[in-house]
């Protein structure tokens, strides 16, 4: 049983892209990922960022959260919070945590926080083929959504748009806290 978070992404990696038949070599074309580096993340040396998962999750044709999920998550109706599978990315700092449990419930809600100063991008592949939610839970958030750019205080929810280019952006001195919440094939 793998129990580093590295591992088991880099182990779930392999197996979407040997479920598919893939070479690395086809998994760093399809993606624009580095064979090297999906290698190193295969074996579970390399901490991959946000931004590199977004690219092989957008493609496998399946969201971030639906990768994280089946690397993190064992099935089941509740998830205590001391089970909550959580993630800090190597770059920004941003903590996330899978707070729903692996379901026949097509969902899944996650929860960041973004530490002061920080932004993190996402390719268009991420939001493709399901639909998003963003709650601003504590702070204040900026989502720029290809051209648009929302400005959003504690409390507001936005449906994000047609897949494009996101970045989610804390430009405060204070961290801020979302959810978001996919609606992910079933």
């Amino acid at each position: 049983m793998l129990d580093n978070i590295d591992e088991r992404l880099g182990a779930r990696i392999k197996i979407e892209r040997e479920l598919r038949g893939w070479s690395l070599t086809e998994l760093a074309k399809r993606s624009g990922v580095s064979r090297a580096m999906i290698h190193k993340v295969e074996r579970g040396d390399a901490s991959p960022t946000a931004m590199l998962l977004a690219r092989l999750s957008g493609a496998f044709e399946i969201s971030m959260s639906t990768l994280m999920v089946r690397a993190e998550t064992q099935e089941g109706m509740l998830l205590r919070k001391r089970q909550q599978p959580v993630w800090v990315d190597p770059v920004t700092g941003y903590i996330r945590t899978h707070v729903s449990p692996r379901s026949s419930t097509p969902i899944d809600v996650i929860d960041v926080v973004l530490p002061p100063g920080k932004r993190s991008s996402f390719p268009a592949s991420s939001y493709a083929h399901r639909k998003h939610l963003v709650w601003v839970l504590k702070g204040e958030l900026v989502f720029i959504e290809g051209e648009t750019t929302h400005q959003m205080d504690e409390g507001d929810c936005l449906e994000v748009g047609p897949p494009n280019d996101c970045t989610f952006a804390n430009e405060t001195a204070d961290e801020c806290r979302y959810a978001v919440i996919v609606l992910r094939e079933a």
